[in-house]
């Protein structure tokens, strides 16, 4: 089995809506996603997949959608005020933890066809969380 990996640096944002802890309030993260790809065989090249393909779709749509906006949950009381100040936003219709943000970067790249396993989302130099395929 072949596997690739690449790593994704991105700023992001968020709030964590029914929790306790400092992570209610507004806060930022320079985030890593650490994605990893499977399979079986390789191409005409030698070549799982080219790490630019990655860059174009994966790190391409991260840039466009998460790099510098705020993750906020649909519910969140703060979403109509962000939005009514021109603020980005990018709504999910979850809690932005970050087992959350690696699932939904997950999915994003097996809808783009990416032969997905996993990604790791590193919130903090010391803390991250993972979602893949068993």
């Amino acid at each position: 089995m072949f596997r690739v990996t690449r790593e994704i640096q991105f700023c992001y944002g968020h709030r964590l809506l029914n929790y306790e802890g400092k992570c209610r309030y507004l806060h930022g993260h320079n985030g890593r996603a650490v994605i990893t790809l499977e399979g079986e065989s390789l191409d005409e090249r030698g070549m799982l997949i080219d790490f630019g393909d990655i860059k174009r779709t994966i790190q391409a749509w991260i840039e466009e959608n998460l790099d510098h906006n705020m993750l906020l949950c649909r519910d969140d009381p703060m979403l109509p005020v962000l939005r009514d100040r021109g603020e980005r936003v990018f709504v999910m219709s979850c809690n932005p933890t970050a087992e959350n943000i690696a699932r939904l970067i997950f999915e994003r790249a097996a809808e783009q066809g990416l032969p997905i396993v996993e990604v790791l989302l590193w919130e903090t130099a010391n803390c991250f969380a993972s979602y893949g395929r068993e």
